[in-house]
């Protein structure tokens, strides 16, 4: 089977028509939320579940609804037809559609080595943690905080470790773990941040949508505008966690002080070199990550919660666009 005949199956038009529906929706949820000035984490979220579960469904549903869509004939009125870039050659010899394949494929091989194993992998670790552990006295905030949650009570464990370290199990009886690293540095007030956070991630994990969210998006494994837009979901459910927390303990600046305790250094600083994206031995994961610390800590340190009260009729309208306008994108 040759490219042309791939992209003309069912399968290849899914793949490249839903990889179209993800770029138009990306556009048109990015362009609303700047219109209306919507900067709550939580409904930010919303919006970009649009580009990330759409997809999976609009080539079938579209072709439920009108079975001729992908005749030549609906083609030659579409608004866009990618069959007529996929198999323009380049240099009269390598067709794009390689290029576009190729790039289904790296997208594929990332996130299976940077989003499937590595969840695997902390799921394997938080249930079976390599590291000598005590229960960690936190008082009665614990308690109180699982309380206004309405949650079951988490037990906040001590684990023997030189690193900086806060993550949560979420199973039915869920754990906080605290590396000893970090309790000797965090005052009282930003322990209790700290654990409030734990506490948002567990109350959120009690949510199915969140849960059914992940799985829908591994059909999306091999498109990369999801990929992106997951991963801005994944930082826009941090900041509704640190909502949650501030909620909690009325203390911004406390979560904030104990969140610039995970920034990570370079080993040594060296001069910048020219030549590299980024100077001072930063990887471009490190990079990254450093930056959307240094997001969340700004905005706490601002006071800022950037609630929306009213976001169903944007919301309503940018669906709306998107199913009208990638109806007639094949």
């Amino acid at each position: 089977m040759n490219l042309s005949t791939f992209f003309n199956s069912v399968v290849g038009m899914y793949l490249a028509q839903s990889f179209c529906h993800s770029v138009i929706a990306a556009m048109i949820t990015d362009r609303a939320l700047k219109a209306w000035n919507i900067y709550d984490p939580m409904v930010r979220q919303r919006f970009r579940l649009i580009v990330i579960l759409f997809p999976i469904i609009s080539f079938p549903l579209y072709q439920l609804i009108n079975p001729a869509r992908s005749s030549a004939l609906f083609r030659l009125d579409s608004l866009f037809d990618i069959n007529r870039w996929l198999f323009l050659e380049i240099g009269g010899v390598t067709p794009l559609s390689l290029f576009f394949l190729l790039i289904f494929v790296i997208t594929s091989l990332v996130f299976l080595f940077q989003e499937m194993l590595p969840v695997l992998t902390s799921t394997l670790e938080a249930g079976h943690p390599e590291h000598d552990s005590t229960r960690l006295d936190a008082g009665p905030f614990v308690e109180e905080a699982s309380r206004s949650l309405s949650i079951k009570k988490p037990e906040v464990v001590l684990i023997d470790d030189d690193n900086p370290l806060l993550f949560s199990t979420t199973g039915k009886d869920a754990v906080i773990f605290v590396s000893t690293a970090l309790s000797q540095a965090l005052t009282t007030e930003q322990m209790q941040a700290a654990l409030a956070h734990e506490l948002a991630h567990i109350v959120r994990s009690r949510r199915p949508l969140l849960i059914a969210v992940f799985l829908l998006r591994i059909f999306m494994f091999f498109n990369p505008i999801v990929l992106v837009k997951f991963r801005r979901a994944v930082r826009d459910e941090e900041k509704i966690c640190d909502d949650i927390a501030v909620s909690l303990t009325r203390n911004p600046a406390a979560l904030a002080a104990t969140l610039k305790m995970f920034l990570q250094k370079p080993d040594r600083v060296s001069e910048p070199d020219p030549r590299k994206l980024y100077t001072r031995n930063a990887s471009l994961e490190e990079y990254s990550h450093n930056l959307h610390l240094e997001d969340r800590i700004r905005r706490l340190e601002a006071g800022s919660t950037d609630r929306t009260e009213r976001w169903g009729v944007p919301f309503l309208i940018t669906l709306l666009a998107v199913a009208v306008l990638n109806y007639f994108i094949v």
